[in-house]
């Protein structure tokens, strides 16, 4: 009986293609980064004769600053495709192997958002534009990918009269886009799909909220679905953000502390532990106060998670792909451990007859405030 696991390879210049036979022939592992809050990227291992037609496929390449060869990888199971990395190629090289006669091209690339990364463009004005409007209008440059924006509005626009200032970009568009995340109190990140060649950029507050995901399964005998699991609890490393608000009239300076947990964040346990050190956030205190708030929540959201946990499952014993950026059930852990996580990383490892993933799961607090995680798909 065949595999209900399938990888598609789409590869080309500006619009990917699926890729020709001997060019999937010759793939021998894939392995594909996704990431929360960080950068997400992949990685292609091919073997490579002297006589290959990679040897001119990918070394097209060679001396251009510019990355041209867009790559799609799209996996299948059952009958559901999902695109699992949309990006451009950065880098390649020839690995030869003296002791089998034939040497590994290693192709590596990250997601779109590499293309937002290539031009300087300080000094490009922005007048009477708010945040989120400047972000829509660096992202409408990049339609062509089949990017499309999702851009959260902030929440006290700032908009200053052109006769007083006007806004201006400060390096390429992905610094800038990250720039005034970081301000808002938000966060920007592509993520691809759901077709092949179409993808959204998200701009907004990072979200720990949803359905949760099939659950994960360990020390259940038949059930287990998880190959590895180590978690890893640290209180220490909790942090009580403290912004500054200044009242408009007397010009007073308000200290004001902000908790790990908040309508975005909520606990995903029993009992949040009482973080042990508090930050200053002195920088606050020139932003509006809704403003202050959002970047001390954010700031205090990126330091309650006291509980991590990695592992490692294969995707045919777990009926499905887990996702970052989305919540997941956890069984079998025991008392402390058991409950709901938020995905923070995945990295999928294929090759022939075999789909593995490695996970980071996070959250905020130890013991489960749920009575059942989810076991199936919804």
């Amino acid at each position: 009986m065949g595999s209900p696991l399938y990888l598609t390879l789409l590869v080309g210049p500006m619009e990917p293609v699926p890729a020709p036979k001997p060019l999937m022939d010759a793939l021998t592992s894939v392995e594909a980064h996704v990431s929360a809050t960080g950068d997400s990227g992949f990685q292609l291992d091919f073997t490579l004769s002297n006589r290959s037609p990679l040897q001119s496929f990918f070394l097209l390449l060679a001396g251009s600053p510019v990355p041209t060869i867009r790559v799609v990888l799209m996996a299948t199971f059952g009958a559901f495709p999902q695109v699992l990395i949309d990006g451009v190629v950065t880098h390649h090289e020839v690995v030869p192997d003296a002791m089998q006669g034939s040497s590994k091209l290693v192709v590596t690339g990250k997601d779109l958002s590499a293309m937002m990364d290539l031009i300087d463009f300080s000094g490009l004005p922005y007048p009477g534009l708010t945040p989120d409007l400047r972000v829509l209008t660096i992202l409408a440059k990049y339609a062509m990918f089949g990017i499309v924006p999702e851009v959260i509005p902030v929440i006290t626009p700032d908009i200053e009269l052109p006769i007083d200032k006007i806004p201006t970009q400060k390096g390429t568009d992905l610094k800038y886009i990250k720039q005034l995340a970081h301000e808002a109190g938000y966060v920007f990140y592509i993520e691809p799909g759901p077709l092949p060649g179409t993808s959204q950029a998200y701009w907004g507050p990072q979200i720990k909220i949803g359905i949760p995901q099939p659950a994960l399964n360990v020390n259940m005998d038949a059930w287990t679905n998880v190959e590895s699991l180590n978690f890893r609890y640290e209180p220490q490393n909790s942090i009580l953000p403290l912004i500054f608000i200044q009242e408009p009239t007397t010009k007073m300076v308000l200290p004001l502390p902000i908790p790990p947990v908040n309508p975005l964040d909520p606990p995903l346990g029993a009992f949040v532990p009482v973080p042990q050190k508090i930050e200053e956030m002195e920088d606050t205190a020139k932003l509006s106060p809704a403003q202050a708030v959002m970047r001390g929540m954010a700031r205090a959201s990126e330091a309650a998670d006291v509980v991590s946990a990695d592992g490692t499952l294969d995707v045919l014993r777990y009926g499905g792909l887990l996702k970052a950026r989305q919540l997941v059930g956890l069984r079998g852990a025991g008392v402390g451990f058991d409950g709901l996580y938020y995905v923070d990383t995945v990295k999928h490892r294929m090759k022939l007859g075999e789909h593995k993933q490695d996970f980071t799961l996070k959250r905020n607090a130890i013991i489960s405030n749920v009575p059942a995680v989810p076991t199936m798909p919804f």
